[in-house]
């Protein structure tokens, strides 16, 4: 990756994290932590890696993403409306009564969003799906799923999983935001899934661990999942929950907290310091 496509990328994904903190500050409620986490990845993906036209947000060959723990939906908004997909000055109608932006994604209101989620364990079921469906019909779009690592305490998970390894899924792309952070509190000590890692090796699966925050790893982990074939592919990303805003990062209480109006400008004068800084390099 070239030194100025690393920094257009960390420029959007600067964007990305102001996009969440606008939609949550302006719905005065959302999940901002979990958004922020994995905003670099959404970024990667909707920038990058994916074959996606906002133009044609259903075109038949396009790539496919899931969001899995579709309570960070307004890290997603925020990707598609930088991508172009809708306005970003509608991303502060989040959760108003009468916006297409809803608390979790849905697929007939929101232009580029590929499924409704928000029972978490259940994403990662439809993306399976969809990727047993185009293998199915020779179709060679790819699918990609992202859960969070409280979501896959969730069995249902597990049998997706199997479902995936079964099949031969080497279309799909299994994405695991590892920010050892939930609601309750920490991963390891609500419902520990590790060792997240050798479990997916064990149910078969090709697997990376990496830097989520870490574009040029990044790379070479989707290139070796667009490599794999007879298996499906997972990447687990360790990450830091509420990433690019000082006072939520590793804070288990902003998993699901609107920041109120003087923390709404901190947030938003850090995220503008750090894509100044980004743009001057």
């Amino acid at each position: 990756m070239t030194s100025e496509e690393k920094q257009r990328l960390a420029a959007t994904a600067c964007r990305v994290r102001m996009g969440v903190i606008e939609a949550t500050h302006g719905a005065k409620a959302g999940h901002p932590g979990g958004s922020l986490s994995a905003a670099d990845v959404f970024t990667y993906l909707y920038f990058k890696e994916m074959n996606i036209d906002p133009a044609e947000p259903r075109a038949d060959g396009r790539d496919r993403f899931v969001l899995s723990k579709g309570h960070t939906a307004p890290g997603l908004y925020a990707a598609l409306a930088n991508r172009g997909f809708f306005p970003v000055d509608d991303l502060p109608t989040l959760r108003h009564i009468d916006s297409y932006l809803q608390g979790h994604p849905n697929m007939h209101t929101v232009p580029g969003v590929d499924m409704s989620t928000g029972s978490l364990g259940q994403g990662i079921s439809v993306a399976m799906g969809m990727a047993e469906g185009a293998k199915l019909q020779g179709r060679d779009f790819r699918v990609y799923t992202l859960l969070g690592d409280g979501e896959i305490q969730e069995g249902q998970v597990w049998e997706a999983l199997m479902f995936g390894a079964h099949y031969k899924l080497d279309n799909l792309c299994v994405i695991i935001d590892n920010n050892n952070l939930q609601i309750d509190g920490k991963v390891s000590d609500v419902m520990s899934p590790y060792p997240i890692v050798d479990k997916l090796r064990a149910f078969g699966y090709q697997v990376q661990e990496i830097d989520g925050h870490d574009f040029d790893q990044m790379e070479a982990a989707f290139d070796a999942a667009r490599a794999t074939k007879g298996k499906p592919s997972a990447i687990v990303m360790k990450t830091i929950k509420g990433k690019g805003v000082s006072y939520m990062e590793n804070q288990v209480g902003w998993h699901g907290k609107a920041p109120n109006d003087e923390e709404y400008r901190i947030a938003m004068d850090e995220l503008r310091a750090q894509l100044a800084e980004v743009e001057a390099n």
